[in-house]
């Protein structure tokens, strides 16, 4: 569904010092985590801006993976997941960081962040731009690999001891039981049966039509169903070499786009369609910019294309 991370380095980084603070003990960029060297911790923890400065330090021996999402966004609990089975899996080789987007804006801010979810690792309290949100879980395994790798050039090698929860952060309250469709649906796309997920959400929104949350996973899947068949990157210089008149090929380029995060991209894409199109091609184009606008949830970027769009409307 979306293209391999590309190879990073630690090359015009984002500066994270004025978050992460002074060092704390040991630990800091001039105290590498050696290979292989044990180190206290949890596998999964949650992180405020209280706490943001010992995950930087903590990042100076350990990789650490941060998910940046919000409880009003489905699929950062599904991403969220997915990561934490994988921490387990690997065994304390990379701490995942859970950030709860909407209570702490300031970490948001300094990683800037344009969309949830967003996942960033550290490395040498250095961030690295991972991927924005639904990602397949394989891909998911090929992006932290090529973490470890980055990490171990840079002398961040060493592993956790789980120790458990975070114990100096309150546990946080229960979530509430997702509803039963939902969950039949997650667990249709967690084995990939997507005929399963929309049948799911599509009766979960028979029965409640307000079920907002319900309505955005259904377009997602639908948008999953789309680009599944097709190359990105051929979709993509498809598009760049016909231009906004061709609808269709602009249409499939904003869908790679939006399933790979760059929503921005995908709304300036077909804002551009809808400007230099009539009739039954620019309705086409404005019922796909609203459904993205549906999947990519309230974010600073969906309200400033909805202006554009009524402004190019009328």
């Amino acid at each position: 569904m979306s293209q391999p991370m590309p190879r990073v380095n630690l090359q015009g980084a984002v500066d994270l010092s004025a978050l992460a603070g002074p060092p704390a003990g040991q630990a800091g960029p001039g105290a590498p985590g050696a290979q292989g060297q044990v180190v206290p911790g949890p596998l999964v923890a949650d992180v405020t801006e209280a706490t943001f400065g010992q995950t930087v330090q903590l990042s100076t021996q350990v990789p650490v993976v941060l998910v940046l999402g919000s409880a009003r966004s489905e699929v950062s609990g599904e991403i969220q997941g997915v990561l934490e089975n994988l921490a387990r899996e690997y065994g304390g080789r990379f701490q995942l960081a859970r950030v709860d987007a909407d209570t702490n804006a300031q970490i948001a801010a300094a990683l800037q962040v344009q969309a949830l979810p967003t996942v960033v690792a550290l490395v040498a309290g250095q961030p690295l731009p991972l991927f924005q949100g639904a990602y397949p879980e394989p891909q998911v395994r090929q992006v932290l690999d090529e973490v470890l790798r980055v990490a171990a050039q840079n002398g961040v090698a060493g592993v956790l001891e789980d120790t458990g929860e975070d114990p100096e952060e309150p546990q946080a309250p229960a979530e509430p039981p997702v509803p039963p469709l939902h969950a039949e649906a997650m667990e249709a796309i967690e084995r990939g049966d997507l005929d399963a997920a929309e049948a799911a959400y599509t009766q979960a929104l028979n029965e409640n039509p307000r079920d907002d949350e319900a309505k955005a996973a259904l377009l997602q899947v639908q948008l999953i169903r789309r680009i599944s068949q097709d190359d990105p990157d051929e979709v993509l210089a498809r598009a760049a070499a016909t231009g906004p008149a061709d609808v269709a090929a602009q249409l499939a380029a904003a869908d790679v786009e939006a399933a790979t995060g760059r929503f921005a991209e995908a709304f300036d894409r077909l804002l551009a369609v809808v400007r230099a199109t009539r009739g039954d091609e620019r309705e086409r184009a404005r019922v796909r910019l609203v459904e993205l606008f549906e999947i990519a949830g309230p974010v600073p970027e969906v309200q400033t294309a909805r202006r554009q769009l009524a402004s190019a409307l009328y």
